[in-house]
Order: C-alpha cells, then structure tokens, then sequence
C-alpha cells in the first residue's frame, strides 16, 4: 500500500515539473523572439529612408539586423554584411542633362526630319512633339532624350541644322552621391527583410509572427519606393532631356522709301489750275445737260398743272357765285 502511494506522489511530482519546464520553456521563447523583433523593428525605423538623417544610420541598421550574434542568425549577419559592402561600391559618375535649345531653319519640315533622325541615329528617341503651322510663323516644338554619352556629339548636329540659334540653355546635376545613398539603402533594407524572414521562421507564437508580418511588409514597400527613385534617377542619367523649338525666320518688311521735298514750280501750279478750270467746266456742263434733259419737261409739266389749277379754281368760284345769286332771287 505504501509503495503504491508512493508511486503516484512521484507520478504527481513529475507532472507538475514538466508542466512548469514547458511553461518557462514558452515564456523564455516568447521574450527571445519579442527581443529580436524590436531590435529589428527599431532597426527598421532607423533606416535612411524612414526618417534616418545619414548614411551612418542606415549602417547602423545592417548591423542592427544581424543582432543576431545570435548563432542561429549568423549567415543573415553575414549576408548583411556582404549586401552593405556590396553598395558602397561607387558608380560611375552619373550626371543629369536637361537643356532648351530655340533656334531658326530655313525649312521646317527638312529641320524636324533631319534633327529626329540624328537622336535616333545616336540610340535616344522622341518623348514629345507639337508643331503649329501658320504660314512664315510655323513652328515646332520637339523633346528629345538623348544618351549620356551621344550628348555633346548629338547637341553639335542640332547646331547644324540651325541658321541662327535664338536660346540655348543647358543644365547638368550630378546625382551619383544620391544613388550611391540610395543603393546602401536598399541593402540594409534587404539585409533587415533576410533578418525578419529567419524571425518569421522561428516564431512560435500568432502574435509574434503578426508583429514580423507587419514589419516585412513595411519593409518590403520601402524598397520598392527607394527602387524606384533610383532608377528614375539612373534613367535620367543615362538619357538627357532636350526641348527643341524649331522656328522660320522672321519675314522682314521693306522700310518705306521718303518722298523727295520739292520747291515751288510754277508750271505745276499752271497743270493744278489748268485741271481746276477743267473740272468747274465739265460740273457747269454736266448741270446744263440735266437741266436740259431733265429740268425742262419737269418745268413745262409744272406750268401746265400750275394753269390747269388756276382754271379750275376760277370755275369753282364762278359756280358758287350762281347758286348764291340764285338763292337771293328765290
């Protein structure tokens, strides 16, 4: 009886011991992972391109996501490492080129053919073009991307098809330290995002393995934003932007010729009033013929009515005079 008793106190005794090393075991996974995940987490707040000031921080956050002296995190260290060296590595020098150029052609239509092919024949292309045609003020507006390294050679034939060069600006910035900024970067968001997947893969509980979750995709979306304004950058860089207005000269109007001054010259008075007796003439004429022609029959028609009015009026009073004297007698 005794042994039995004694059996199942050391039965109960074992259990609660498990019980308790299951336990702590949990609790220290769960601390270590929480650990890990906020120094990645202000590894990841730290970067550049979150707020970061310098290029040190974004560094400091290679190494931060390798905090992993961890033995388990050792290659993501390393690959942090290697990522980081990997960007500092300078580029070419990279500058931008954006230029206007406003200038005179003889013909329009043979400037714009023949400045096309020359950017295409140098490997850029046409970005866009607008041409307004109105007669000796025909215009057209073309952009042009040039490459980087066709440019001088590219903007020398434009010259050529110019008779005269009305504007020319150029402008140039060099953007290899931004890139270079903006490759390391990338890196150490990269070496952070290796780092969190290996976290992800340890985690063991559901709210650990949602924190990471977040930090990925916060991560994930700086490096496609940060990708994409190097690129933009680089593409820039490797194809200039020139803006090409292409315009015919001017038509220029004749100035007037001065009309000589001339002094007093007696036979041009005689001409102007010989031509003034000739017009008081020809106006005397002209009102004789209407006179004639016209006048005359109205005239006549007029006295004849005239007459014609009187009798009647003579007749109308004679008449009245009778029947009045007829009334008397009566």
């Amino acid at each position: 009886m005794n042994t039995l008793t004694e059996r199942r106190t050391l039965l109960v005794v074992a259990g609660v011991v498990i019980g308790a090393t299951i336990l702590i075991s949990a609790a220290l996974s769960g601390g270590q992972t929480s650990h890990i995940l906020s120094t990645v987490g202000s590894a990841i707040n730290n970067q550049p391109g979150s707020g970061g000031a310098t290029d040190t921080s974004g560094g400091d956050s290679g190494s931060g996501s390798g905090s992993g002296s961890d033995p388990d995190n050792g290659s993501g260290s390393g690959t942090s490492g290697q990522v980081a060296d990997a960007a500092v590595a300078a580029p070419s020098l990279l500058i931008v080129r954006t230029g206007t150029l406003e200038m005179e052609v003889a013909d329009l239509a043979a400037a714009l053919r023949d400045g096309d092919a020359a950017v295409i024949r140098a490997g850029g292309y046409i970005s866009g073009s607008s041409r307004i045609a109105n007669g000796r003020d025909a215009s057209a507006d073309v952009t042009y991307r040039i490459p980087s390294a066709a440019w001088d050679a590219t903007l020398s034939t434009l010259h050529g098809l110019g008779s005269k060069i009305a504007t020319e600006k150029i402008e140039t910035e060099e953007v290899t330290g931004q890139v270079i900024d903006l490759t390391a970067r990338i890196a150490n968001l990269r070496a952070t995002e290796a780092a969190l997947q290996a976290i992800m893969a340890k985690a063991a509980r559901i709210s650990d393995v949602l924190d990471v979750q977040e930090q990925l995709t916060e991560t994930r979306g700086a490096i496609e934003k940060l990708v994409a304004d190097k690129e933009h950058l680089v593409d820039r860089a490797a194809y200039g932007s020139l803006a090409v207005t292409y315009r015919l000269p001017p038509t220029v109007e004749p100035a007037p010729t001065a009309r000589p001054v001339k002094g007093w010259d007696p036979a041009d008075d005689v001409a102007r009033a010989t031509g003034r007796l000739v017009r008081i003439g020809q106006t005397s004429t002209s009102i004789g013929i209407w006179l004639a022609i016209v006048g005359l029959p109205l005239a006549i028609g007029g006295t004849i009515l005239a007459l014609v009015t009187w009798q009647l009026s003579r007749l109308a009073r004679w008449l009245l005079r009778r029947r009045e004297s007829a009334a008397q007698a009566a």
